[in-house]
């Protein structure tokens, strides 16, 4: 595999893949064929490389969890020898997947990314009586009252119509399946839980503590709807997109990227709360019994494929 180093490059791709760990990325390594490696200074130990091909694809791994996010994006946006100002990002992984909403496998393209993380909480065994979880909005004292977005990081929007855009261009893909996920959807009485994956357009929270259970879980789809005002439509969970979006922010701010290009699309490998008969424990403890994680992977790459060739097909026009 050709490798290169950061002195002698000059690369301006057209896409950016952002995966956070190595099965996500897989799929995309091997379907687009991306065999030139750059070595970046400030990746993540263990995926030191951007990979590209040549159409102008790259794809960067960061890592699992906020701060191996934040870290990587702050490093690939001030490396040397790439010009990222008008490349599209996608941040393609995995995530936790609202029943409600869609099922193991189903992807989802994202308009907002809301943090499940800044809040107060009180152990849920000393919590007033009445409140639907520990958790409240810092400087505010109760469940129910949104928390001034002090911190900047709460709550970000990405371009609806490149969203609609992405969609629309993805839609009716066929997506896969396994039959470990489709015995386990068996469990749920209703649509869209019990039914085949498929592409969406809902939103996504973010958050370093995997979680798992019907009252967190409609703790994730109240506080996302309580900080947009409404607007926000929970359907999957996360531990990255709130620390790459801000990374990605600050480079549009340092002329770096434009942030208007920036995708958000998550795949359900696990469903955040149970079906009937099933605990809430198991559904995070043994949530690899439910057969999402390998369609999943595979599903960010099969759903993403037509907004990358659009993209790469229409470029003299944009």
């Amino acid at each position: 595999m050709p490798q290169r180093d950061d002195s002698a490059r000059r690369v301006a791709p057209k896409v950016m893949i952002v995966n956070m760990f190595g099965g996500e990325a897989a799929p995309f390594i091997r379907d687009l064929k991306l065999t030139t490696t750059y070595k970046v200074r400030g990746l993540s130990a263990r995926y030191p490389e951007v990979r590209c091909n040549g159409q102008d694809v790259c794809q960067v791994t960061t890592d699992m969890g906020y701060s191996n996010a934040a870290a990587s994006m702050t490093a690939l946006l001030y490396a040397g020898g790439f010009d990222l100002r008008e490349t599209y990002f996608i941040v393609a992984g995995i995530a936790g997947i609202n029943p409600l909403r869609g099922t193991v496998g189903s992807t989802a393209w994202a308009d907002y990314a809301v943090d499940y993380s800044l809040a107060h909480e009180i152990d849920a065994r000393e919590m007033p009586a009445g409140w639907p979880s520990g958790y409240f909005g810092i400087f505010t004292d109760a469940p129910d009252k949104k928390p001034k977005l002090s911190y900047r990081t709460e709550v970000f929007q990405l371009d609806p119509a490149l969203v609609t855009r992405a969609y629309a261009l993805s839609k009716d893909v066929a997506l896969s399946d396994s039959p470990a996920a489709v015995a386990y959807r068996a469990g749920f009485p209703s649509a869209p839980a019990n039914r085949p994956p498929a592409v969406l357009r809902c939103d996504t929270a973010s958050t370093d503590t995997w979680f798992g259970g019907a009252t967190l879980a409609q703790r994730a789809q109240d506080w996302s709807a309580l900080l947009t005002d409404g607007k926000a439509e929970y359907c999957t969970v996360q531990q990255e997109d709130n620390s790459t979006l801000e990374a990605l922010r600050r480079g549009e701010a340092a002329g770096k990227v434009n942030f208007r290009r920036v995708l958000i699309l998550r795949a359900g490998s696990d469903t955040d709360r149970p079906h009937p008969g099933q605990s809430d424990s198991d559904v995070l403890v043994n949530y690899k019994l439910q057969g999402g994680f390998g369609p999943a992977a595979e599903n960010l790459m099969i759903t993403a494929r037509p907004v990358i060739e659009d993209i790469i097909g229409h470029w003299q026009k944009r």
